[in-house]
């Protein structure tokens, strides 16, 4: 499996990836072949407000409905809106196609809490 580099990664299985003063946002590899085939991708819209570790939208596949975690707090600016015609974009592609939400964080020092690529590969291959 391959994590990016470049990404950090929350304990919740999400990705984040800077962006000009913005993030985006999506599920890791991991996380998309631990839900399996994914039918039904659920979203906030453009204006919202995200809380860190609060739910922002859930990932429905055919074996169940998990909820997605915000990795931080920010106001959305765009959603991915072709995932609600191909919600199985996020299984063919979690890092490119498959991205979530584009958001301005709120404070620029919560990017220090998530985990490194590294740090996350250590954290799921312990489990």
């Amino acid at each position: 499996m391959s994590l990016p580099e470049k990404y950090l990664y929350s304990k919740e299985h999400e990705w984040v990836k800077q962006e000009d003063g913005k993030v985006r946002i999506g599920i890791t590899e991991h996380a998309q072949s631990e839900l399996g085939d994914i039918v039904f991708i659920e979203l906030p819209e453009v204006g919202d407000e995200i809380k860190t570790d609060e739910p922002f939208g859930s990932a429905e596949s055919v074996k169940t409905v998990s909820e997605l975690y915000a990795p931080l707090s920010g106001k959305v600016v765009e959603v991915n809106g072709e995932l609600e015609d191909s919600p199985e974009l996020v299984n063919e592609s979690p890092y490119e196609k498959a991205w979530m939400l584009v958001v301005e964080p709120n404070n620029q020092a919560e990017l220090d809490g998530l985990l490194s690529a590294k740090d996350y590969d250590e954290m799921i291959n312990e489990a």
